[in-house]
C-alpha cells in the first residue's frame, strides 16, 4: 500500500502510517529499529532496495531522506516536504517513508526525522554516498547509536580514512570494513592451523579501494609486523601473503569469487570469498548495534604507516632479529640500520699503485 503526501508535515506522515497499518490489518508495530538513509535522488533507488532486502532479517522502519536542490533563489526560500508512505507488500518486512525536502527545510532534516523515529528503538543512520567526514557531529548522525558510511563511494577514499580516524566516535563504522569480514575470518583461521611466527605481510588489491587499506591496517595492528600495500588490477582485494618462520601463507583471489589458501606443508584449498552485495553488508551491520572496537583500533593505526612497510620475504630461512614487542623482523629491516656504515665504506677511496711501480712491487714480493 502506498500513500502519497504533498506539502505535508511529520504529524501527517505519522497519521498516514497508522492508517496504512490499519488498512492492511496489522495495527501493531513489530519493528526492531529505525534505519535512516541519507542520500540523493540518483542513488535513492539502489539504497532503498538494499535496505528492503536487509529488512527481511531486521524488520525496521526505513526513513529515506532526499534533499532536493531548488533551481531558483525564490524556491530556496520556500520550504516544502513531500512524503511517500509504503506499508505491507510495498515495504517488504517493515515500513518505508520516502521524504523529499525542498528549500530551507533541507538544512533541518533532523526536525522532520525526529518525530518519525520509533520510540524505545535503536536508530541507525546510513550515508550510501556523500557522507560527512565527522558523522557523529552531523545533525542526523547525532540521533543514532550507529552511523554507517561507505568510503568506497568517496572520490578520495584514502584521505577520508585518515580524516575519519581522527574524528572517530564509538558507533561509527564503514561498509568498506564490513566487506573484509570473510577475509579476516579466513586469515585468522589459517593462522590457527599453524604454530608459526609472522614476520611480514603483503596486501594486494586494486587502487582506490579502502578495504585493502583497512585490511592492511588491521593486520599491522594485530600482528605488529611490517605490512606492505601493493596494487593489482582487481577486482577488489586479490591476495594476502604472509611471511612466517615456517614458510609462506598465501590467500589468493584473482577472480573475485573463489580464493585459494596455500599453507607450507599442506595441500592448497579452495575457499569461497565472493564479493557481497550491499544488502548483505547492511544486514551484517544491523546485527550488532554496539561500538566496533576492532574497527576503531585498525582505523587509528593510520594509513600513512603502511607506506614505509618492508616488502615480504618469501624465503623462510632469512636471518632475523628481535624487534619491538619481541616479534621477529626480516633481515632487511635489521640491515637498514647498518646501511649508513656500509655506504660510507663503499664510498672510501681505494689506493692503487702507479703502473710504473708494478714490476718493483712484484720483485719485492718474491
Amino acid at each position: 500500500m502506498k500513500i502519497d503526501l504533498t506539502d505535508t508535515t511529520a504529524s501527517k506522515v505519522n497519521k498516514a502510517l497508522v492508517q496504512g497499518r490499519r488498512a492492511i490489518g496489522t495495527p501493531a508495530v513489530g519493528m526492531v529499529l529505525t534505519l535512516v538513509i541519507v542520500t540523493d535522488e540518483e542513488n535513492a533507488y539502489d539504497a532503498l532496495k538494499a535496505a528492503s532486502d536487509a529488512a527481511h532479517e531486521h524488520p525496521s522502519r526505513t526513513l529515506v531522506v532526499i534533499r532536493r536542490v531548488s533551481r531558483s533563489p525564490r524556491d530556496r526560500t520556500q520550504s516544502r516536504l513531500d512524503a511517500e508512505v509504503r506499508v505491507g507488500a510495498d515495504a517488504g518486512s517493515g515500513e518505508t517513508v520516502v521524504l523529499r525536502l525542498y528549500g530551507e527545510v533541507a538544512d533541518h532534516a533532523q526536525s522532520v526525522v525526529l518525530p518519525l523515529l520509533l520510540p524505545d528503538a535503536p536508530v541507525v543512520v546510513w550515508w550510501p554516498v556523500n557522507a560527512p567526514l565527522d558523522p557523529a557531529k552531523d545533525p542526523l548522525g547525532a540521533l543514532a547509536q550507529r552511523r554507517v558510511t561507505d568510503t568506497y563511494a568517496s572520490e578520495q577514499p584514502v584521505r577520508d580514512l585518515a580524516t575519519r580516524s581522527r574524528a572517530y566516535t564509538p558507533g561509527d563504522t564503514d561498509l568498506s570494513w564490513t566487506r573484509i569480514t570473510p577475509w579476516r575470518s579466513m586469515l585468522a583461521a589459517a593462522l590457527d592451523q599453524v604454530t608459526c611466527e609472522v614476520r611480514a605481510v603483503e596486501v594486494e588489491g586494486e587502487e582506490f579501494n579502502p578495504s585493502c587499506e583497512l585490511l592492511a591496517m588491521w593486520l599491522a595492528d594485530r600482528l605488529d609486523v611490517p605490512v606492505k600495500r601493493s596494487l593489482s588490477g582487481g577486482p577488489g582485494l586479490t591476495a594476502v601473503r604472509m611471511d612466517t618462520n615456517c614458510g609462506p601463507i598465501k590467500l589468493d583471489r584473482a577472480d573475485g569469487s573463489l580464493a585459494t589458501l596455500s599453507i607450507e606443508g599442506q595441500p592448497d584449498r579452495a575457499v569461497a570469498l565472493k564479493r557481497r552485495e550491499t544488502a548483505e553488508l547492511m544486514a551484517e551491520e544491523l546485527r550488532r548495534l554496539d561500538p566496533d572496537d576492532t574497527y576503531a583500533s585498525a582505523l587509528r593505526y593510520g594509513v600513512d604507516r603502511l607506506k614505509s612497510a618492508s616488502p615480504v620475504q618469501s624465503t623462510p630461512s632469512v636471518p632475523k632479529s628481535e624487534g619491538r614487542a619481541g616479534l621477529a623482523l626480516p633481515a632487511p629491516v635489521e640491515r637498514a640500520a647498518k646501511a649508513p656504515a656500509a655506504e660510507a665504506t663503499a664510498q672510501a677511496p681505494v689506493r692503487r699503485e702507479p703502473p710504473e711501480l708494478e714490476p718493483v712491487r712484484k720483485a719485492t714480493t718474491k
